[in-house]
């Protein structure tokens, strides 16, 4: 298959090939692994990603024959298995934001060059919104930063948690009005939130 054509392919036609031709699912890791590991290192850190990352990409490997092929893009169901991994390390990503509210160092030190990130990064990086992320429940955390950092929208963040858009909306509602209540009007939450939500 040629560089264009490649490209032109979706998720769903590698998956597909991938039942009959295993190693075709290497070009669903080529195209999203760097994105999911930006996502978990985020929340993370470095450490815990590398593990995440891959046992992200073995479960889903597994997992492939269950893939609804009518679904072009996999990143909602590869983000939706990060995010299910991810549960197990909850008190690291407690723990990283913590960090980040008492001292004002990221713990997250591998540099991102992507604009996105770089944003992302210099808005997360108040003290005061990472205590106030940290204390988010998580399925409300899950959902605000898979829409602000992982940059999917409310119908992808609904199928990669396995919910309902309206229950999406109403935990990044709920997200951004703790915030707002706890942060009052801190410049960078209000970027990250606005920004967020209204994708």
């Amino acid at each position: 298959m040629s560089e264009t054509s490649r490209a032109e392919a979706d998720d769903a036609h590698y998956i597909g090939c991938s039942r009959q031709e295993p190693e075709a699912f290497a070009e669903v890791f080529r195209r999203h692994a760097p994105d999911i590991k930006r996502y978990v290192t985020r929340r993370l850190g470095p450490d815990a990603a590398e593990d995440v990352v891959a046992e992200t990409f073995l479960a889903a490997f597994h997992q492939r024959d269950g893939y609804d092929l009518t679904r072009p893009s996999a990143r909602p169901w590869l983000y939706g298995i990060a995010t299910n991994l991810m549960g197990r390390y909850v008190r690291n990503e407690v723990r990283q934001l913590r960090v980040l509210e008492s001292t004002g160092e990221d713990p997250v030190t591998e540099p991102f060059t992507e604009r996105s990130d770089e944003r992302v990064t210099a808005e997360a990086s108040g003290r005061r919104l990472a205590g106030a992320l940290a204390a988010l429940p998580k399925g409300h955390r899950d959902a605000l930063l898979l829409v602000a950092w992982a940059d999917l929208t409310y119908p992808e963040v609904a199928q990669a948690l396995g919910v309902r858009i309206g229950t999406v909306r109403s935990r990044i509602n709920r997200a951004r009005k703790k915030l707002r209540r706890d942060l009052g009007d801190v410049h960078a939450m209000t970027v990250l939130i606005e920004e967020a939500v209204h994708g």
